[in-house]
């Protein structure tokens, strides 16, 4: 099984991995020369947080080995993969109760800035190839991918 991980001492706090999500998951196509940052349609499943002294912390769903996320889920809309690891969100099923978003103990999860009656998450581009876009735009390796058992 694959998974992201943070080495935050590695974060400049570039954005590169936002901007990346933001590209991989627009609806409209188009190249990054020409993607709406303030289009909430565009938003990021992840982002950088400053913690001080010029420290930034990447947040990114863990994908965990004991979901939060899913055991808190009343629908059924989240469920974790056991063959991959990952843990996938169908909106068709969600009842917008956003209990994961409440017991992320992360803090990644968040209501979808448009309607407010999705959650907007992490999918490791489970459609666009073997890595995903934020680990391939990180310019200081500070996202990667790591196989686990």
């Amino acid at each position: 099984m694959k998974r992201i991980f943070i080495d935050e001492a590695k974060c400049d706090g570039c954005k590169n991995c936002v901007l990346a999500c933001m590209q991989a998951h627009r609806k409209d196509g188009g190249s990054i020369y020409d993607l709406d940052l303030t289009n909430p349609e565009n938003e990021s499943r992840n982002h950088i947080v400053m913690k001080g002294n010029g420290h930034y912390a990447p947040i990114f769903c863990r994908h965990c080995d004991q979901p939060e996320c899913v055991m808190s889920c009343m629908s059924g809309a989240l469920v974790k993969d056991e063959a991959s690891g990952h843990v996938y969100y169908d909106e068709k099923k969600c009842g917008s109760c956003f209990m994961c978003v409440m017991n992320c103990p992360y803090g990644v999860l968040k209501a979808d800035t448009t309607t407010k009656t999705s959650v907007i998450k992490c999918d490791f581009c489970f459609d666009h190839g073997s890595e995903p876009s934020c680990v391939k735009a990180c310019p200081t390796k500070a996202i990667y991918v790591k196989e686990v058992e």
